[in-house]
């Protein structure tokens, strides 16, 4: 009768949990090398991110991008692997008791990774099932082998387990997925770096019609607030991109379609460029910056009108008779962000970007083109990484953000915010006024007045830098004789319609955050 085996020890479990990682590692490893032939969206890790933020809570997402703001996609990647990593070592243990069972667990990751990869809004090939099947069946076969070796049996004077045949293994393992990761980068920058190229080969043609300059009085001479322009590198940053697409400009195509579009007509970019283009500064916000936030910036673009374009294509807006009220626009990555088609028509500067601020548009920022629609929160208005505009009605489809509980139109509220003094800050008055500044804007209405209230006292106009249109933020400052003490500063705007920004606090859900920004600061004599 054959003797029950013993049962494994502590060293034996912890090698157990490392041969469920590295069974993990090795499958990522060849999963990416797939992807980069698929498609670098279709791999589990990318697949599964997108899919946890399609389904995070709408009050999740606004927290991460408050407390993480750009890195709040690397901070998921970076908990979906160390989550992945848990549970590749849990299999690697159980796979000492049931194996089989730790394969079933292996299979299931598989298939949630498929499920994730082929149900993406982009995904139009069951190819893309391709990594996750193939780094599944990987991770199975390292398990099952790396298994094998620490519990084959040695004589009664070696360890009972064959822990030596097993780091051996692990170690050519580890070694064999390192070199099929770096594979899978250096192939993958290779297709990026044909994106790169044909971004850094596109010559930006001069406008026919031209911004005018920036007025001299708009940017203030005052230390701490926000520059007019802002920077490309400083530019914020939200979308549900996991991997952020790089686009080739040389096969890029935009179709227009769908309802009363009786010329259907496909776009490259070289076309576009032949086209009139027209330069505009700008301002855009995000619907989920809070009042306060750094969720905006202003940027001098260049396109071509999108009215025009639809135009030629016989598109009528509502107004005129037309059957359609909503442009879909959608991403190469399958985002879907719905847009008045009367609010792109009635005469605004409605673009289709290629260039910011002097260059082709960055790829975070949706090169090689994207959508720039004044006056709109960029959720409703500024698709990036185009690839398609189809006209339909906004009963007949609900754009990406819509079933999340977002509202389907949401024109950008007035707001007002204070860069200087910061919150919290200690001041040292010396008996000179201290510059209390930062910026305003109502994007399409523009900005009239803005005013400073000290404590509970009275509203005092503010001084306002110069304007430079309607569609753009802009700066001012108060110079505050400021008296000893701990103070609480507020700001309020007017648009050019007269309204004047309201007091009430609202959530930046279903269609932008209201209230009034203030920070405490405290004020000594020296």
């Amino acid at each position: 009768m054959t003797a029950a085996p013993p049962p494994p020890t502590r060293t034996d479990r912890l090698l157990a949990a490392l041969a469920g990682i590295l069974a993990g590692y090795g499958g990522l490893a060849v999963a990416a090398l797939v992807a980069v032939v698929v498609r670098p969206e279709a791999g589990p890790v990318p697949a599964v991110g997108d899919a946890v933020v399609d389904r995070t809570p709408a009050g999740v997402k606004d927290w991460a991008i408050r407390t993480f703001g750009e890195s709040d996609k690397a901070v998921l990647e970076f908990g979906i692997l160390v989550l992945l990593a848990l549970i590749a070592a849990g299999l690697g243990l159980l796979a000492l008791r049931r194996r089989a069972a730790a394969l079933a667990g292996v299979g299931l990751l598989g298939a949630l990774g498929v499920l994730a990869a082929v149900t993406r809004p982009d995904s139009t090939s069951a190819g893309d099932a391709l990594p996750s099947l193939a780094g599944a069946a990987t991770a199975a076969a390292l398990l099952y082998v790396l298994i094998a070796r620490l519990t084959r049996p040695r004589p009664a004077a070696a360890p009972r387990t064959d822990r030596r045949g097993f780091l051996l293994a692990g170690a050519g393992v580890a070694a064999g997925a390192t070199a099929a990761t770096f594979l899978a980068r250096s192939l993958g920058s290779t297709r990026s770096e044909h994106a790169a190229a044909s971004r850094s080969a596109l010559r930006l043609p001069r406008p026919a019609s031209p911004a005018p300059a920036v007025p001299p009085g708009a940017q203030l001479p005052v230390e701490g607030i926000s520059p007019f322009v802002t920077p490309n590198k400083d530019f914020y940053r939200v979308d549900t991109a996991l991997v952020v697409p790089r686009v080739d400009a040389d096969t890029w195509k935009l179709r227009v379609h769908g309802s009363g579009v009786p010329r259907e007509r496909v776009f490259t970019l070289p076309e576009l460029l032949r086209r009139e283009v027209v330069e505009r500064d700008i301002t855009l916000a995000c619907v989920s910056n809070e009042v306060g936030g750094s969720l905006v910036g202003n940027a001098r673009w260049l396109g071509v009108r999108l009215d025009a374009l639809l135009r030629e294509c016989g598109v009528r807006p509502p107004s005129q008779g037309g059957p359609a009220d909503q442009l879909v626009a959608r991403s190469v990555d399958g985002m879907t962000i719905g847009t008045p088609v009367e609010a792109v028509m009635d005469g605004r500067d409605a673009l289709l970007a290629f260039g910011m601020n002097g260059e082709p548009l960055p790829f975070a920022h949706g090169f090689p083109v994207r959508m720039v629609v004044p006056g709109l929160y960029g959720y409703v208005s500024a698709c990036k990484w185009l690839s398609s505009l189809e006209l339909t009605t906004f009963a007949a489809y609900d754009a990406y953000w819509v079933p999340r509980g977002w509202s389907a139109q949401a024109p950008v509220k007035t707001q007002s915010r204070i860069d200087t003094p910061r919150p919290l800050a200690r001041i040292t008055a010396g008996g000179r006024p201290v510059a209390v500044a930062g910026v305003a804007w109502a994007q399409h209405r523009g900005v009239s007045r803005v005013q400073v209230r000290v404590d509970d006292g009275p509203w005092q106009d503010a001084e306002l830098g110069a304007e430079d249109g309607r569609d753009t933020w802009r700066q001012w400052v108060h110079r505050w004789p400021a008296t000893p003490g701990k103070h609480t500063l507020t700001v309020r705007a007017t648009d050019g319609t007269g309204a004047v920004q309201t007091d009430r606090r609202a959530d930046v859900m279903p269609d932008g955050a209201t209230g009034l920004h203030s920070v405490e600061v405290t004020v000594t004599e020296d």
